[in-house]
């Protein structure tokens, strides 16, 4: 299950546990790629890890405080801070692969 974060939801949302927020766009063609690798990877996260996505064109906000210079760019935040960044589609292996590596030091 993936949470659709808005302006007004993003600051609770990262505060708390580890989370990896997929900053996307609709006209964006790898975001449209990334989108389903990312779905199929939440199930397997559950309870480790909160999988959210933030529209860019709809809430820019949150994706310029964050930073966030190129889509598709998932941040995994915890307690409000961010842990690290993974920028650019990547296919399901290596990108649970590159997930699995930032939980380690979560």
């Amino acid at each position: 299950m993936v949470k659709e974060l808005t302006e007004q939801t993003f600051k609770d949302a990262i505060s708390g546990d580890a989370i990896i927020v997929d900053f996307w766009a609709e006209w964006c063609g790898p975001c449209k790629m990334m989108g389903p690798v990312f779905e199929e990877l939440a199930p397997e996260y559950k309870g480790k890890l909160t999988f959210a996505k933030l529209d860019t064109e709809a809430y820019p906000g949150p994706a310029q405080e964050s930073a966030v210079q190129g889509i598709p760019c998932l941040i995994v935040f915890k307690n409000g801070k961010e842990v690290d960044r993974i920028v650019g589609f990547a296919p399901k292996p290596m990108l649970k692969q590159k997930i699995d590596a930032v939980l380690a030091k979560v």
